[in-house]
C-alpha cells in the first residue's frame, strides 16, 4: 500500500486528489491536508463583489467533497516537512503531530507578502477571499464620484481580476449615470498585457479599455498606500476615492527552508511536476516556479499531470505526460468584445486571440461546470 499525502486544498490539490482517487486502487491511501475545509472558487469573487452572486455560490465544503471521492481529509496547518523521514508535521487543526507518507504532493499555494507595501491592509481593498470581496462590495456601493484605482502590486502575477473589476465598475458607473463625475485608472508594474504575452494582447486590451474610458498607468510599481493615494518608490502618486489592489505574493513558508525553491520561494520542478532533487515528491499550483501569471486553469492542469505521473510511478512506470505552460483565459468585459487569449508561454509563437460575446458565455459555462461538479 502506498500512502499519498497532498498538502493544500486549492485548485491543484483538489484536482490531484480526485484524479488519484480515480487511478489508484482501494489498497492505496490518499490524504489531503488543508488549512480550511471551505473551498473558495476565486474566479467568482469579482462577481461576488458586484452583487452578481451570493457567498454560498462560490464556496463548498471540501471535507465532504473529498470523502465522497474516497480521499481522507485533514483540516490543519502544515508546519514543517521532513523529507529525510518522509513525514509532515501539522499543527493548529483537528490533528497535530506527524503524518507519514510514501509520496508527497506540494500544493501549498503562495503566501501574501503585503509587508512589501506599506499601508496595504490599512487602506486598500482586495479580492483575497469571500469576506474581502464583500467588504470591497460595500466600498463600491458607497462610491459615487472621484477616482477609482484598480491595480496590481509588484509580485502579484494575477492581472485578470484587475481588468474584470475595472470593466465591471465601468458598467456600473454608466448604469448609475455617474460617468461625468467618476473615473477609473488601472495601475500596473508591467506594460499592458505583458504577463499575457505582450503587445498583441496589450493592443486588444487598450482598445477595450479606451472604449470604456478607463485610464491605464503602466510601469507604476506601488510600494506605499496612504488614505488617499498610491505611491511608487520613485515618488509618483495617484489619488483615489476607491481602491482595489491585487497584493504581492511569494512562495509558501513551509517550503522556504528546504533548498528546493527559487529566490522568491517558489518550488523548482521538472516538466513531469516532480520536485527537482527530491524523490517521490511533486509540486503543483501557485507554489511552483514557473514564469508568467499564476492562474487556476494552470493549477488544474498541473494537478492532472502530477496525478498521472505519480500513479505511473507507484505502478513502476516512467512519467506518462508533461506539463505545457500555457495561458488560456477569457477577460470578461461584459459585452461583445470579451477577449479570449491562448498562449504557450514556453514557445515563441504569438498568442491566439479572439473577441466576441461567445467567449463570455463559454467562460460562465465552464465556471458553472466546475462549481457544480465539485460542490
Amino acid at each position: 500500500m502506498a500512502k499519498v499525502l497532498i498538502l493544500g486544498g486549492g485548485f491543484a490539490g483538489v484536482v490531484a486528489a480526485e484524479r488519484l482517487a480515480g487511478e489508484l486502487g482501494d489498497q492505496h491511501q490518499i490524504t489531503l491536508v488543508s488549512r480550511t475545509r471551505r473551498f473558495v472558487f476565486y474566479p467568482a469573487l469579482v462577481r461576488l463583489a458586484f452583487g452578481n452572486c451570493e457567498p454560498e455560490d462560490v464556496c463548498f465544503d471540501l471535507r465532504q467533497s473529498m470523502l465522497d471521492r474516497r480521499v481522507n481529509f485533514i483540516e490543519a496547518e502544515v508546519a514543517r516537512i521532513d523529507q529525510a523521514e518522509r513525514k509532515v508535521i501539522v499543527a493548529h487543526g483537528e490533528v497535530e503531530g506527524k503524518l507519514a507518507y510514501d509520496y508527497l504532493i506540494l500544493a501549498l499555494g503562495r503566501r501574501l507578502a503585503t509587508e512589501r507595501i506599506n499601508g496595504f491592509y490599512e487602506y486598500g481593498n482586495h479580492l483575497g477571499g469571500v469576506d474581502e470581496a464583500l467588504k470591497f462590495g460595500k466600498a463600491i456601493a458607497d462610491f459615487h464620484e472621484g477616482r477609482a484605482v484598480i491595480g496590481e502590486c509588484p509580485g502579484a502575477r494575477l492581472p485578470i481580476p484587475v481588468y474584470e473589476t475595472a470593466f465591471a465598475l465601468a458598467r456600473l458607473i454608466d448604469e448609475r449615470g455617474e460617468r461625468e463625475r467618476s473615473g477609473i485608472t488601472i495601475v500596473s508594474p508591467d506594460p499592458l498585457g505583458a504577463q499575457l504575452d505582450g503587445s498583441g494582447v496589450g493592443v486588444a486590451l487598450e482598445k477595450a479599455l479606451d472604449a470604456r474610458q478607463i485610464e491605464v498607468r503602466e510601469d507604476f510599481p506601488i510600494n506605499r498606500v496612504t488614505p488617499g493615494a498610491v505611491i511608487t518608490s520613485q515618488g509618483a502618486a495617484i489619488n483615489y476615492n476607491l481602491l482595489m489592489l491585487v497584493p504581492p505574493f511569494q512562495g509558501p513558508a513551509a517550503a522556504s527552508y528546504l533548498g528546493i525553491t527559487s529566490d522568491e520561494g517558489y518550488v523548482n520542478v521538472d516538466l513531469a511536476m516532480r520536485v527537482t532533487g527530491w524523490d517521490r515528491v511533486y509540486a503543483i499550483g501557485d507554489c511552483v516556479n514557473f514564469v508568467g501569471p499564476k492562474m487556476g486553469h494552470m493549477a488544474v492542469r498541473q494537478g492532472e499531470v502530477a496525478a498521472a505521473n505519480l500513479a505511473a510511478e507507484i505502478a513502476g512506470h516512467p512519467p506518462v505526460t508533461n506539463y505545457i505552460h500555457e495561458v488560456k483565459l477569457v477577460i470578461d468585459e461584459g459585452g461583445s468584445d470579451s477577449l479570449y487569449v491562448s498562449k504557450d508561454l514556453w514557445a515563441d509563437e504569438p498568442a491566439n486571440m479572439r473577441q466576441g460575446r461567445f467567449w463570455r458565455w463559454a467562460k460562465r459555462v465552464q465556471e458553472k461546470y466546475w462549481e457544480m461538479s465539485h460542490s
